[in-house]
């Protein structure tokens, strides 16, 4: 008997724009809301969905909405499914550092991201790793990156060479996050 997906997504015009039909498509149902601007209610879903974009762009507007930043964090502490990539990944992360100051995130991950000028280095390619049995496949673009050393990774993340790269996926509880954007079929387990 199939299992319906129901997927709450974030998504804005650039903080959480990398968001593609595929991915939309793969779930049952969807409902969208604004990080920026909207509270996300979790009644009647299977999933928060915390695609890439580019919220070191939108910092003020994501620190003000702190009942959302708050609801996230409870909800994925109370044990609910979230798939962050990228700069969803960063929103889940204690903070966000620029040349401007620190902005405070969700804090469901321990770590700071550096979006600041000098420490921007770019991170391109496909990526691919193996977790609980299952192959994940997907590609990576980005130039902020973690403040101070790399954190562990639950796993080993390889390029398209099938080289060992240096990019953290994280597993707590029912959240997993990385930079890497995931293919549509990592997302939705039935």
């Amino acid at each position: 008997m199939a299992t319906t997906v129901r997927a709450l997504i974030a998504r804005n015009r650039e903080s959480f724009s990398f968001l593609y039909q595929e991915t939309i498509d793969s779930f049952d149902e969807v409902r969208f809301f604004d990080p920026e601007t909207e509270v996300p209610r979790f009644e009647g879903v299977d999933l928060l969905y915390l695609p890439g974009g580019y919220p070191e762009k939108h910092l003020e507007a994501l620190v003000r909405n702190v009942a959302c930043r708050e609801a996230i964090r409870d909800y994925a502490e109370q044990g609910g499914r979230v798939v962050a990539e990228c700069g969803g990944m960063m929103y889940l992360c204690r903070s966000i550092v620029t040349d401007d100051g620190e902005y405070e995130m969700c804090g469901v991950l321990p770590y700071s991201i550096t979006a600041r000028t000098a420490d921007r280095k770019l991170s391109l390619g496909y990526r691919r790793f193996v977790l609980d049995g299952r192959e994940y496949r997907g590609h990576e673009f980005h130039y902020t990156q973690f403040l101070g050393q790399v954190p562990p990774s639950v796993t080993q993340v390889y390029n398209a060479k099938g080289e060992p790269v240096p990019t953290p996926v994280f597993r707590y509880k029912n959240v997993l996050a990385s930079y890497t954007h995931l293919a549509a079929y990592g997302l939705n387990d039935k």
